[in-house]
């Protein structure tokens, strides 16, 4: 299961790699869009896999609740994963300025709520996947799926912490 785990995600930045290289380099607009359109059905065939995993007899392991988290988080921040990866592009490949100021204040604070919203978005569809798949196999041999809920659901509430401490204290300078 680790192995499919890698296989996707190499996979998902192989697709946006082939989408940059397409847009800018070979301006090939339309080419780059079906590659951009593969990362959700690199999605799919991952819980596809994970399901024929668990359906096959296997014990539900840490790699399923990762397999869970990574389809919560791509389907969460896929786009802004993209735009992150389009700006990087054009910065170290096509040697163009980087647009981006640094965020102060207010609008760090706000940015910093808008991806911790985003994370509780990953979280819920991750979450989701994880009970699906607890009640898919059966309360026994799932503890591993419990242990990544648990973990996460802590991590959240860290991240959440921190992200709001940015309202309530914004950064003044750069």
């Amino acid at each position: 299961m680790v192995l499919w785990i890698i296989v996707a995600e190499i996979a998902f930045w192989i697709a946006i790699l082939a989408g940059l290289f397409s847009r800018y380099v070979f301006k090939l607009e339309k080419l780059s869009l079906l590659f951009f359109l593969l990362t959700p059905l690199i999605d799919l065939a991952l819980i596809v896999l994970t399901t024929v995993d668990l359906k096959n007899g296997a014990n539900a392991s840490t790699a399923h609740g990762i397999a869970a988290i990574y389809i919560g988080i791509s389907i969460a921040y896929g786009k802004s994963m993209i735009n992150w990866a389009d700006e990087k592009f054009q910065i170290w490949f096509l040697k163009k300025p980087s647009t981006k100021k640094p965020l102060v204040g207010r609008e760090k604070g706000f940015y910093e709520m808008k991806m911790w919203a985003r994370h509780f978005i990953a979280y819920v569809i991750g979450c989701a996947l994880l009970w699906l798949m607890i009640f898919y196999v059966g309360e026994q041999n799932t503890e591993a799926l419990l242990n990544i809920w648990r973990i996460w659901s802590i991590v959240l509430l860290i991240d959440g912490a921190i992200s709001f401490s940015y309202i309530l204290f914004p950064k003044k300078t750069v």
